[in-house]
């Protein structure tokens, strides 16, 4: 699953393919977690958007008032899951990322690792989204992020971005055959297991 990451400056990271940013401005949030409102990029027939969803999806026919909102839809199944498959279909949107946090977990402790692209770009997540809601898009990890977590999220290169939000093309199908960038990672602080914890010191690997 991908249940934390980092985003600075969002605005200035998609001033290429957005035509406005919805009150969104320029910050650091170097610990994004779950149920916050955070920046997404929308499309729409005039252009493209950036704009602040709450990271955590209810689905529209959930009545139990103790539903746990979700924040991952994996790939494999998201065509069969009534939860997502009019979503990935109408719905798409993707979150804007400096990179992502996972945990590997070691005896009895669970050890927090931050994950970039290898080329140090933005990472662009394909996400889905429903009224003021989003979530973001898993798949199984490649060789190299197995040795940490067995899942990562579906990361897009700029390039692709407007292909995924193309409506007239299979959400899922481009997922799964799109080039994905190659990740690097190293170990960082626990404390990024706290949320309240949110200063650049995060990303810093422990171990230099």
């Amino acid at each position: 699953m991908c249940g934390r990451y980092v985003i600075t400056n969002p605005v200035s990271k998609t001033e290429k393919i957005i035509k406005s940013a919805i009150q969104v401005k320029d910050n650091e949030n170097y610990n994004a977690y779950p149920y916050q409102k955070l920046p997404v990029i929308k499309k729409y027939k005039n252009g493209n958007t950036l704009e602040n969803l709450n990271w955590g999806l209810t689905p529209g026919w959930v009545k139990n008032k103790d539903f746990k909102a979700l924040i991952n839809a994996r790939l494999e199944t998201i065509d069969e899951k009534v939860s997502f498959k009019k979503l990935i279909k109408d719905f798409r949107c993707v979150a804007v990322a400096d990179g992502f946090y996972e945990w590997k977990r070691k005896e009895k402790e669970k050890i927090p690792y931050y994950f970039i692209r290898e080329d140090k770009k933005p990472i662009f997540i394909a996400g889905i989204y429903e009224n003021e809601q989003f979530c973001l898009i898993t798949e199984q990890a490649t060789q190299n992020i197995k040795e940490i977590y067995y899942r990562q999220p579906v990361i897009l290169n700029q390039i692709d971005v407007n292909k995924y939000l193309n409506l007239e093309l299979s959400g899922s199908i481009f997922l799964k055959e799109c080039k994905k960038p190659n990740l690097i990672y190293h170990e960082v602080s626990k404390d990024v297991n706290k949320p309240i914890n949110n200063t650049i010191s995060l990303i810093q690997n422990v171990l230099n």
